[in-house]
């Protein structure tokens, strides 16, 4: 016996959780890193990223605030998708998330690197459609390895939990984009 309440939608209403990959609307900034060489990229806002809640400076929406405006899904379920899409050698800074964060790679190799218990960075290069599931309160970032054409992009999907996560720079991150005048001066 059925035990899960059910949940009927129109047809209109299914048609507004459906993104197709080529109408998305993708977005180059709102993050602190966005105009810092070598972490220049392209969000794809797909399900959900509502702005959080105190974000400003190095808090902010892990897609930034531009494309947290570009939901393709608007929804509010437990979690966001989305796409980053970026040339070999680029990608953000580090930082940390209050949620779980995911990474599959579509297309390319991509980097994922990780700070451990000693402060050192370590990584795993992953390939088209591995996974890597990054807990809550982890530096963590993610790079497009991939060989050959240096202007090729590639494409790298991404989970994350909560209904408003929140992303946040590291102290150095945000020195380092200070100092190469990306960013203000904090006080």
């Amino acid at each position: 016996m059925e035990q899960l309440p059910r949940l009927y939608l129109s047809r209109e209403e299914m048609m507004k959780r459906i993104a197709r990959f080529k109408d998305l609307k993708g977005s180059d900034g709102g993050l602190p890193d966005s105009k810092m060489p070598g972490c220049e990229r392209t969000l794809f806002n797909v399900i959900g990223f509502q702005p959080p809640k105190g974000s400003g400076g190095a808090v902010t929406s892990p897609v930034g605030d531009h494309a947290a405006q570009l939901a393709a899904i608007k929804i509010s379920e437990g979690f966001n998708l989305g796409y980053c899409k970026a040339k070999p050698g680029h990608g953000p800074e580090m930082h940390n998330h209050d949620t779980n964060e995911t990474f599959i790679p579509m297309t390319g190799t991509w980097r994922a690197s990780w700070e451990n218990e000693k402060g050192e960075v370590e990584f795993v290069d992953l390939g088209p459609l591995d996974v890597v599931s990054f807990p809550p309160g982890m530096i963590r970032r993610f790079e497009n390895v991939t060989k050959g054409d240096p202007n090729a992009e590639s494409i790298l999907m991404f989970v994350i939990g909560g209904d408003g996560p929140r992303a946040e720079f590291t102290d150095q991150a945000m020195q380092r984009l200070e100092k190469a005048g990306v960013w203000p001066a904090r006080v």
